[in-house]
């Protein structure tokens, strides 16, 4: 394993690169290979991102969901606050 020291001059930056290494460790705990030493053929490749965009596809209609089912309680709740005090 190497060692490679950033500088980092925007903490977003910082914790994105900090998420890439820790799933670089899920990946070679659970499947003991490194990407970079992974032979996996090209069909293979595909197919995984294809299943990987499947589930951020998944992930963003949830999170549609959710947001829509947040505004519409936030909504009726600011038109119960309203109508409480114009009576």
């Amino acid at each position: 394993m190497r060692k490679k020291q950033i500088e980092f001059r925007d903490p977003v930056v910082e914790r994105v690169v900090d998420k890439f290494v820790s799933r670089s460790d899920v990946g070679f705990a659970k499947y003991g290979v490194t990407l970079n030493d992974d032979k996996s053929n090209l069909f293979a490749w595909i197919n995984h991102l294809q299943e990987e965009l499947m589930d951020a596809v998944l992930y963003m209609q949830k999170l549609k969901e959710a947001s829509t089912e947040e505004m519409q309680e936030a909504l009726l709740k600011n038109i119960e606050v309203h109508e409480e005090t114009t009576l």
